[in-house]
């Protein structure tokens, strides 16, 4: 398991040059237009070997070389830029739908799309291809390196094979071969809590040096964990499966076939449960519908997010207790309503609370940390 070299601390001799390579590039990223000095300056490294790389990653289109700078006397530095036309696409997938979005190396998000899916496995997979191709047809201006894939479920990244992923209910593997035959691109993909994770190292407001747990509430919940430096993934891949854990013994059967798991009482899923017990007859409501009826100041739509906001914070003592991490950082929809759930979630941790108060907060993004996910998939993987 490699480690995420995000900071700014150089590598030793015996790393390597990839390491370099991707610490510079992410100074880049972080601190661009910026002087080959003070990449040098802010990495440790070498004047010589800031060149040599440089200039390796100028070669390969990664980075150019932009307008000079301005320094009060002696010669102009060269600034050095992200290549902007590079691009990545990205797929956050959900049984019901599925976004496209274009995101370049920087993390911004371009052009995104949200494609309904059909029920039929192979009929979803088509309209995914079919959605892809449309907006890399619309983006040609773009080169694009790869499709970075956020999936509700754990995969086997060596074997490539889903080894549990009880919302979704079709063959979502399958993409992977069927987008490389459609597009000619390298598909990476990963858990959405494990991809976001590491999103919110390479593009987040994480100080980089606490362990860090990221928590994904959507259909279900499940959270990635950054752990002296490294994604943990566990033995079987099944690390962060704390939506599964037990909080209710006698609460709702769960997807995953035991009653009362964490995602039953606090998913997304579970607040609309709420909703429809306080207001019979409203099943059509989306969850999307709830966040708006709570913010106009519908009083069981509050109501119904607030109990989510309880059961959220039970199972967020449970991962404060067994990893006691520096930050807990939260991803979703449910974050467009954080003024009210950040307050009702950090009253309810602080009680009987044994472990000191991790940061708790929204990922700076928001919902779009799973779209931004896709690069630092990449990222990540070394592909720099």
């Amino acid at each position: 398991m490699n480690r995420i070299l995000s900071g700014t601390q150089s590598a030793s001799n015996k790393t390597p040059r990839r390491i370099n390579r991707n610490l510079l590039f992410n100074l880049i990223r972080t601190k661009q237009p910026i002087s080959r000095a003070d990449l040098a300056r802010l990495s440790g490294l070498q004047r010589s070997t800031v060149s040599l790389i440089v200039e390796e990653l100028i070669a390969e289109r990664w980075i150019f070389e932009g307008a000079s700078g301005h320094l009060p006397r002696g010669r102009r530095p060269t600034m050095i830029e992200l290549n902007e036309q590079r691009a990545i696409v990205a797929l956050d997938i959900h049984p019901a739908q599925t976004t496209v979005a274009i995101v370049d190396l920087g993390g911004r998000i371009l052009a995104q799309s949200v494609i309904e899916l059909p029920q039929d496995g192979k009929k979803a997979l088509t309209a995914i291809v079919a959605g892809v191709r449309r907006m890399m047809a619309a983006h040609k201006e773009k080169s694009f390196d790869g499709i970075g894939i956020c999936l509700p479920g754990r995969t086997d990244l060596q074997s490539q094979k889903l080894i549990f992923a009880p919302n979704l209910k079709w063959p979502v593997l399958a993409i992977k071969a069927r987008m490389e035959r459609a597009t000619g691109l390298r598909v990476a993909m990963d858990n959405v809590a494990n991809a976001c994770a590491l999103s919110e190292v390479w593009f987040g407001d994480s100080d980089r040096t606490h362990d860090l747990v990221l928590v994904n509430v959507s259909e279900g919940i499940g959270t990635g964990i950054i752990a002296n430096g490294q994604l943990l993934r566990g033995d079987s891949g099944l690390a962060g499966e704390f939506g599964h854990v037990e909080i209710q013994p006698d609460g709702p059967q769960c997807a995953c076939g035991n009653l009362g798991c964490w995602e039953t009482l606090a998913s997304n899923r579970a607040a609309l449960r709420y909703y429809r017990e306080l207001v019979p007859g409203s099943s059509k409501l989306t969850f999307a519908g709830l966040i708006k009826l709570a913010q106009a100041g519908d009083k069981s739509a509050v109501e119904a997010l607030t109990r989510m906001a309880r059961q959220l914070a039970r199972g967020i003592r449970m991962i404060m207790s067994s990893l006691s991490p520096g930050e807990i950082v939260v991803v979703g929809d449910v974050t467009a309503m954080w003024h009210l759930i950040g307050p009702v979630v950090e009253a309810e941790i602080r009680k009987n609370s044994i472990s000191r108060l991790p940061v708790l907060r929204p990922a700076y993004d928001g919902n779009a940390a799973r779209l931004r996910s896709a690069v630092a998939l990449f990222l990540s993987e070394g592909t720099v």
